[in-house]
């Protein structure tokens, strides 16, 4: 086992449900993740993963896309329906790049084209890890804590809940993760790379208008009349901003 300083983790071993229906690959993958005190279960399809998940609690999920039963895709979406967060790494083909757009739009937190390398994933895999373990930990403000309150907007953060004037918005973990970002910085501009980096958790160079469609579904959810939002403005030719009063 590795020590706390090499992984930039804590020492305690983590539980990652590694999806992936090529044998040879997943038991490479597994011996390396051990490397950086990770324990991995192997499904080796789309509702064998998905069997796995109901079982046992995981610290992140590795998703291949091209499965025999149940594509990645679509195993993604429901991971994302449940009501509990992972992170999500996605592995790719190298020429499916719609796939991999839709892929963080559904809700994946990251993504790797295969074929990969094996510091590449492990270096990934770390910097998932230590994001959920911030967000986990309370290293935030240390007023939000419990929950963000912006007017009539509430943000339960320990129950990843969002009420509007009482009525409770229904988000997927990402678009949560995107308003929780905003409603913490009320009128500070964040440009698209800088809310990809910092809400995503790694970098998505390119994939600018992932964050676009979030922000135009978080609207459709969060605004009276999404053509003239009161909450998330756009600031013409640098980004966004969740508005100073509300």
């Amino acid at each position: 086992m590795l020590a706390n300083t090499e992984t930039g983790l804590n020492s305690m071993a983590r539980k990652v449900l590694l999806v992936e229906d090529d044998r040879d690959i997943a038991g490479l993958v597994k011996l390396h993740l051990q490397d950086i005190c990770c324990e991995a279960d192997i499904a080796v399809g789309g509702q064998d993963a998905l069997k796995c998940y109901a079982r046992q609690r995981y610290d992140l999920v590795i998703l291949d896309l091209m499965l025999p039963d149940l594509d990645g895709l679509t195993v993604c979406q429901k991971l994302r329906a449940g009501g509990d967060y992972v992170p999500i790494l996605m592995l790719t083909a190298k020429s499916s790049e719609i796939d991999r757009v839709v892929g963080l739009e559904l809700g994946a937190d990251d993504y790797l084209i295969k074929p990969f390398s094996f510091p590449e994933l492990l270096a990934r895999v770390k910097a998932l890890l230590r994001r959920a373990e911030a967000l986990g930990s309370g290293q935030s403000q240390a007023s939000d804590n419990e929950r963000v309150t912006r007017g009539a907007l509430v943000l339960e953060i320990d129950k990843r809940r969002v009420t509007l004037a009482g009525r409770e918005l229904s988000l997927t973990a990402k678009e949560f993760d995107l308003l929780l970002h905003f409603a913490r910085y009320p009128g500070r501009v964040f440009s698209r790379g800088q809310l990809l980096d910092q809400v995503w958790g790694y970098g998505h160079a390119g994939y600018e208008h992932t964050v676009n469609s979030h922000i135009n579904r978080l609207r459709a959810k969060l605004e009276p009349n999404p053509a003239e939002p009161r909450y998330l403005l756009t600031v013409w030719g640098i980004g966004y901003k969740f508005a100073e009063s509300c």
